[in-house]
């Protein structure tokens, strides 16, 4: 099964491949987007095949976007692009500790809202309170976008949050580092990539991802149990970016094509599809019999949880005093946009 399903993917990836190929042929400039997501994975499948649309078209067919796959390990994407190994790509905040951290304001618990409108939110905020701090020297941003409320999959049951002291969890980092100390977990640092391999082998006893993993990279064959937190534990952050010499190498009114399809727009494509792909993920764990446990908002489990997250909004604040900018506020109105642009798409 797993066989036909590889080789379905790799068919697929090449068809996308050879459709690539003949618009970089009649285009002026082919601009290279690097990608380390599988090709079934939301920003693969929707938001890259969308946004070369959308350059397409808007550039009148002079610029044609082509896919590569498997540049290299996630962290190394924003030097990836700095460098001009590849024009654009995307990457998760949270792989490079230290560089990024006004952008972990959207991922702290207890946002309550959806990718989409934290995608939005978070964008808004940084064009107004974050680029002052020029986090992403050396490169263009294009969009910013989180993933849906990251949950926490096992291959054990767990009954409450004292029992995941000790427990074998693989994170991310960003905001799941500090989850990681507060529950007493044993941190396993890996790229989503590699989970499926470190389940299966016993290697790890769960991870913390969000659920649209359960389908893309079929995690819900090892996932024991999902302990669903009503917003999840936490949400994570990522960007798109673009080489500047390779903007600057273009016609300007290309430059400016590029630009008005990205941005809010672009983070606002992201967001939805990887929203839709948890929801396609949760479905995807159901169907393959995955032991699924919805905590509600007075279940011990999540209020065990809340009170291990409180004073987390704090330790942001404090953590970027260097930046110079007023995150307190930034964080109170990045939250603001965030639950009225989802109550407006719920009207």
């Amino acid at each position: 099964m797993i066989k036909t399903i590889k080789f379905a993917t790799k068919t697929a990836a090449l068809a996308v491949g050879l459709s690539a190929s003949a618009s970089a042929l009649a285009a002026d400039t082919t601009l290279i987007v690097g990608t380390w997501l599988p090709p079934t994975a939301a920003q693969n499948a929707v938001v890259w095949p969308t946004w070369a649309k959308w350059v397409e078209e808007a550039t009148e067919g002079r610029v044609a976007v082509k896919i590569e796959y498997d540049v290299g390990h996630p962290k190394t994407y924003f030097q990836l692009v700095e460098d001009g190994v590849i024009d654009a790509g995307f990457s998760y905040h949270g792989y490079v500790p230290g560089r990024f951290k006004l952008p972990l304001a959207v991922e702290q618990p207890g946002l309550g809202v959806g990718a989409e409108a934290a995608s939005v939110a978070l964008w808004r905020t940084q064009q107004k309170y974050f680029a002052q701090a020029n986090e992403f020297a050396g490169l263009e941003l294009l969009g910013m976008f989180t993933h849906g409320p990251g949950q926490l999959m096992t291959t054990k049951p767990v009954e409450s949050i004292a029992e995941l002291e000790g427990m074998k969890i693989r994170i991310g980092g960003g905001v799941q580092a500090e989850i990681g100390k507060r529950t007493g977990m044993t941190p396993v640092s890996a790229p989503a990539t590699k989970v499926y391999e470190m389940m299966q082998q016993g290697v790890i006893d769960g991870a913390l991802l969000p659920l649209g993993e359960q389908k893309a990279q079929r995690l819900a064959e090892v996932t024991d149990t999902l302990n669903l937190i009503p917003g999840g534990m936490y949400l994570g952050s990522f960007s798109m970016f673009i080489n500047p010499d390779f903007m600057e190498d273009l016609d300007p009114k290309d430059r400016e094509a590029i630009m008005s399809v990205s941005g809010e727009k672009l983070s606002a494509l992201a967001g939805k599809a990887w929203q839709q792909a948890d929801e396609d993920g949760l479905a995807f764990a159901r169907e393959t019999g995955v032991n699924i446990i919805d905590h509600t908002k007075d279940d011990t489990f999540n209020q065990d949880f809340l009170k291990l997250a409180d004073g987390m909004d704090q330790a942001w604040i404090d953590s970027v005093a260097d930046r110079k900018v007023d995150a307190a506020t930034a964080l109170k109105e990045l939250r603001q946009i965030a639950r009225e642009y989802e109550a407006q798409k719920q009207e």
